[in-house]
């Protein structure tokens, strides 16, 4: 049981460790001090859900709705251009007051914001669902599959609550306008290269 959990909680990390959308957006999160417990909460709990489905039966599902790999990656495409293009129009118009004085935005927008990011990103299923719940497939027994699931649930825990906290070390760097242009550009590049790679793909 043991074994199998810290199997789950490695396989876990080794996936999530990957830049990728949902990574970027709680650094951001992190840097601006916005709402960090309640993000970090929902991205573990939404990882959660996702590697337990992946661990009960994902390969279940798709035989079910053949086409919903490829609806998800239009629809993940689709958000990250969007934001991708929001971040390069922020880097323009230069406009940080928020950031820079580390003004808190709604919750309700942030946690939209991290559902599409969790929920449209096809990678996000591939990692989760896919990969995790077949890595789950050498465990006959439930008890074994259940302790493979907990651990990797627990390793997701453990990376968000530390990439957004551990974000605060970046702040005394980020106190200039130069400095979030420069994030900015860099999110922008990073959410149109994965969009990229859904519709390639």
């Amino acid at each position: 049981m043991l074994t199998a959990f810290i199997t789950g909680f490695l396989t876990l990390l080794t996936l999530i460790l990957a830049v990728g959308a949902q990574n970027v957006f709680i650094l951001r999160q992190g840097l601006l001090r916005n709402h960090v417990f309640v993000i970090c909460i929902f991205a573990a709990i939404s990882d959660a859900l996702l590697i337990w489905i992946g661990v009960i039966g994902f390969s279940t599902i798709s035989n079910i709705v053949p086409g919903i790999s490829k609806l998800m990656a239009l629809a993940g495409a689709t958000f990250l251009f969007g934001y991708g293009i929001m971040r390069f129009i922020n880097a323009y118009q230069g406009s940080y007051a928020m950031e820079i004085g580390n003004e808190s935005s709604s919750l309700n927008k942030s946690l939209v914001a991290l559902a599409g990011f969790t929920f449209l990103n096809p990678h996000v299923y591939l990692d989760t669902l896919g990969l995790i719940g077949a890595v789950s497939v050498q465990y006959v027994d439930n008890a074994h599959k259940y302790a493979f699931a907990t651990g990797a649930s627990v390793g997701s825990l453990l990376f968000f609550f530390s990439l957004g906290y551990g974000a605060r070390i970046l702040s005394p760097f980020m106190s200039s306008i130069l400095a979030w242009r420069i994030l900015d550009i860099l999110i922008g590049i990073t959410m149109l290269t994965i969009a990229g790679f859904l519709l390639l793909n």
